[in-house]
């Protein structure tokens, strides 16, 4: 038995043991939305002792969102994967890699500064992006059925539009946050999007980036309609969105002309 057998069989696992993970990761999102309600999450400006000594910001990133771009291309080559013939299977399955390959192999590199992350946020994001980086893709790739008339099915376009939509706003985010500093300069701004004539939702909720997040995911489980997809999205609801609701009061704080406006997640609603 070669090294072949044995990935192939870590790999292949059954429906099951897709439902399981499905399940526990619904659990598991209960669980830290309520763990969130008293504490933050202890990276960046949050980071605190105790919780491991700090890796790179860029090497922290790169690798632990790697797996979910990685352990998908190894299903597809050493497993079997009945359903990747199909093409709604080939784009949401590429859609999640796509997601994956900015977020490991561009984003790092375009960092500026970033303080370090602790060592145990980091092991536990890697553990994370290596089970649902082999949950999502998947379950698309060996099960998921979107039937021979899938080109009328609206929902899987609505959803692939949300998707790009997220993913547009969460991309300028990232860029307007790291264009808030001017070289040389250090400390906290206050990120505007009013410049930028789409998708500048930093002008309406502090978490503008991870509103954009949420909102990928929530297209990805529309378009999906399968409960892996839905319960990575409600986990992202429940991790990110205390995240942006801290920012959002971490700047009322800090910035006393801070926009009044401005909610925190949902803009006019949170």
């Amino acid at each position: 038995m070669g090294v072949q057998y044995w990935i192939k069989k870590v790999l292949d696992l059954d429906l099951d043991v897709l439902n399981f993970l499905s399940c526990n990761l619904l659990l598991f999102g209960v669980v830290v939305v309520v763990i969130l309600q008293f504490l933050s999450t202890p990276y960046g400006r949050y980071a605190r002792e105790g919780w491991g000594a700090g890796v790179n910001a860029k090497l922290a990133w790169f690798l632990q969102e790697l797996p979910a771009f990685l352990v998908p291309i190894l299903l597809v080559y050493w497993t079997e994967c009945p359903k990747l013939e199909f093409i709604p299977n080939k784009l949401l399955s590429g859609l999640f890699l796509f997601h994956y390959f900015q977020r490991s192999l561009v984003f790092p590199f375009l960092i500026r500064g970033g303080k370090p992350t602790p060592f145990i946020p980091f092991v536990l994001a890697f553990l994370f992006c290596a089970c649902n980086g082999y949950l999502q893709v998947g379950y698309i790739i060996k099960y998921a059925d979107f039937g021979r008339k899938w080109m009328w099915n609206s929902r899987l376009y609505l959803g692939v539009f949300l998707y790009l939509m997220g993913m547009f706003i969460n991309l300028q985010a990232d860029h307007i946050l790291r264009n808030l500093r001017k070289p040389g300069e250090t400390g906290y701004k206050i990120p505007n999007g009013k410049l930028y004539f789409v998708g500048g939702m930093f002008e309406y909720v502090s978490g503008a980036n991870f509103f954009g997040e949420i909102l990928e995911w929530f297209g990805f489980a529309v378009a999906n309609g399968t409960l892996p997809a839905i319960s990575f999205f409600f986990f992202t609801l429940c991790n990110i969105g205390p995240r942006a609701c801290h920012h959002h009061k971490w700047y009322k704080e800090k910035f006393e002309d801070y926009p009044k406006q401005r909610k925190a997640l949902i803009p006019f609603i949170l």
